[in-house]
């Protein structure tokens, strides 16, 4: 009879779109396809079972197809949730990259679903946020490096135009002309080092040396400068051998312990330690200053940042960012934190040759 073939195709379609409802929650999309086709297989199998079993009884080929029509139909749309899930997915993900080609570099894909789908987005959401990071980064390059570049120029220029007045006497400018000229050489060699960083075409000569030797030399250039300001500068030493670029890290030393100098008051103490393992050789710079601001110690390396006033009156803000930047292509890294009985402390470490 017909009900009787109606009610063997809602039985299909029902559980048809049960199992697909189920199908959703699979983890994976592999496992999902393979239950789509098991369930096309077998709902139509057991539509065309159980209409044998009507023909047997009733003799009608009437009711065998309208069961086996009903069956093949749930089974489609049953394909069809799952394919329709997927397919929105995947269009919320192509929507999202063709947001970010326009230039909306804030858009994201909605994290949906589960399994290969939810990772999907969220890889793609990580790389959205990089490349955010990068842009914000390059923006924020240009920017300041074109601050940092116009105060020398002006200076330069304005001198120029005043010795060619006869307002100056050119032998009189010409040490300020020659300072302001070294400081555009160190920015523009700042930022082409940091390009060779970025670029990952630093060229390291390593050699086998003593870090305790290398601590020391750096520390004996710098006494002067703490004398001056009033500060005395210790070393606990702990000697034993790295292979590094010797120029690189006395690079890195110098701009940790004249930055810990300027931090430090009169009076006040700075001391360079090493500490060694079997695996790598730890450098501190310690001093009894007023420490890191709470944002500092995240943020200090970041290139072009000033956080506090003793960064933003000397250099462009670019000495800490090389510094990470040297001490990672050695393998090594680099991180500061306030100490516990005040002041601050940078920290850096190197593989033990």
């Amino acid at each position: 009879m017909i009900w009787l073939a109606l009610v063997v195709a809602g039985a299909s379609l029902g559980v048809s779109l049960l199992v697909a409802r189920l199908l959703l929650f699979v983890p994976r999309i592999g496992l999902q396809i393979a239950g789509l086709a098991f369930l096309s297989v077998c709902i139509p199998l057991a539509a065309v079972l159980l209409s044998g079993w009507v023909l047997f009884h009733m003799g009608t080929d009437r009711k065998i197809l309208a069961v086996a029509a009903g069956s093949a139909a749930a089974a489609g749309i049953a394909g069809l949730l799952v394919a329709r899930s997927i397919a929105r997915a995947l269009r919320d993900l192509a929507g999202a990259a063709r947001s970010i080609a326009s230039g909306d570099l804030a858009a994201r894909a909605p994290v949906t679903g589960r399994g290969e789908l939810a990772a999907a987005g969220s890889a793609f959401n990580v790389m959205a946020s990089s490349v955010e990071r990068l842009f914000d980064a390059r923006r924020e390059l240009v920017s300041w490096a074109s601050h940092d570049l116009r105060t020398p120029l002006a200076s330069l220029r304005a001198l120029i135009e005043a010795a060619e007045d006869g307002l100056v006497d050119f032998e009189e400018a010409l040490p300020t002309l020659r300072q302001q000229a070294a400081s555009l050489t160190a920015i523009v060699d700042d930022l082409f080092e940091l390009a060779q960083i970025d670029a990952g075409a630093l060229s390291l000569e390593l050699q086998r040396i003593d870090i305790g030797e290398l601590v020391s030399s750096t520390v004996r250039v710098l006494r002067p400068e703490a004398a001056m300001r009033g500060v005395s500068l210790t070393t606990v030493l702990a000697p034993g051998p790295v292979a590094v670029a010797p120029d690189k890290i006395e690079r890195v030393l110098a701009n940790l312990i004249a930055n810990a100098l300027r931090h430090t008051p009169a009076d006040g103490a700075v001391a360079v330690r090493i500490e060694r393992s079997d695996s790598q050789v730890q450098v501190h710079v310690e001093d009894t200053g007023a420490g890191f601001a709470p944002d500092a110690p995240a943020r200090m390396f970041e290139r072009f940042w000033r956080g506090d006033r003793a960064r933003s009156e000397q250099g462009a803000g670019l000495g800490l960012a090389i510094a990470r930047g040297l001490v990672e292509a050695h393998g090594g890294r680099i991180w500061a934190e306030n100490r516990t009985q005040g002041g601050a402390r940078v920290s850096f470490s190197l593989p033990a040759a």
